[in-house]
């Protein structure tokens, strides 16, 4: 069982920093090519260029599309151009999330909810229809969802956010089970990971954050992309429908931080 990639292609969304950033750079180095999407052109745009020349590969193995998960149109525009750029869609990496609500639930702002959930959970499942249709659904492939401890214990403060993760851990089993067996369907659960998204939740107390963690640090983008590159390549091929935590330990001590 291999985890090289060569001759495959990969769809990462949100890719132009931070977690998806980190795939896409892990999913280049094992021999795929790559699609990257970001709501800015220009950052999707200097990402694709700043891939290309940390990893030694030739600049035609990554494509930047330009879009926002949530629009339906940008989700049809990277999906089509990735199989015209590539001939393939192998790989569907659904990063891309958002978080613009914080605190107390009866005064969140409902509309500001709806998008949570719209880019979320909707948005992927529009990504995994497309991808299915244009290509899985007659060659296979795999998908795998970023999704958060908050999805599998409530943090309090980002309540919205953990319940938009924990429908995308569910849609992820139900799409594990209707997509058999030509594609598998699995999601990773990071606790903490040290991306521009999420500073709030550790800028200026880095120090007290990972004093949490059994294992004495927050996460990396490296972290997960190790694991969304294992559970996307042939060496789990009899693993779908599961969502693997990786969260330096967290939730081994009774608490989501």
């Amino acid at each position: 069982m291999t985890q090289d990639f060569t001759g495959r292609s990969a769809l990462i969304t949100g890719a132009s920093r931070g977690i998806g950033y980190g795939i896409a750079r892990e999913l280049l180095t094992r021999g795929a090519s790559v699609t990257i999407t970001s709501r800015k052109p220009e950052s999707v745009t200097a990402a694709a260029e700043q891939l290309a020349a940390d990893t030694g590969v030739d600049r035609a193995r990554v494509l930047a599309v330009p879009g926002n998960a949530g629009d339906g149109a940008a989700r049809e525009e990277a999906v089509r151009r990735t199989v015209e750029e590539f001939g393939s869609l192998d790989v569907l990496i659904n990063n891309t999330g958002i978080n613009p609500v914080f605190g107390f639930l009866p005064d969140a702002d409902l509309d500001a909810v709806r998008k949570i959930f719209d880019v979320n959970v909707v948005g992927t499942l529009g990504f995994v229809q497309l991808a299915w249709k244009a290509w899985m659904a007659e060659h296979g492939g795999a998908i795998v969802n970023i999704a958060s401890i908050a999805g599998l214990r409530s943090s309090g403060v980002i309540g919205v956010y953990g319940a938009s993760k924990a429908a995308l851990i569910r849609l992820t089993e139900e799409l594990a089970w209707q997509l058999g067996p030509k594609v598998r369907v699995n999601a990773v659960a990071p606790a903490v990971v040290k991306t521009k998204f999420a500073e709030a939740l550790y800028t200026g107390r880095e120090e007290e954050a990972a004093s949490q963690y059994p294992m004495k640090r927050l996460g990396t983008p490296e972290d997960v992309a190790a694991l969304v590159a294992f559970l996307a390549s042939d060496a789990a091929a009899w693993i779908t429908g599961e969502t693997v935590r990786v969260d330096g330990g967290l939730l081994a001590t009774g608490t989501a931080g």
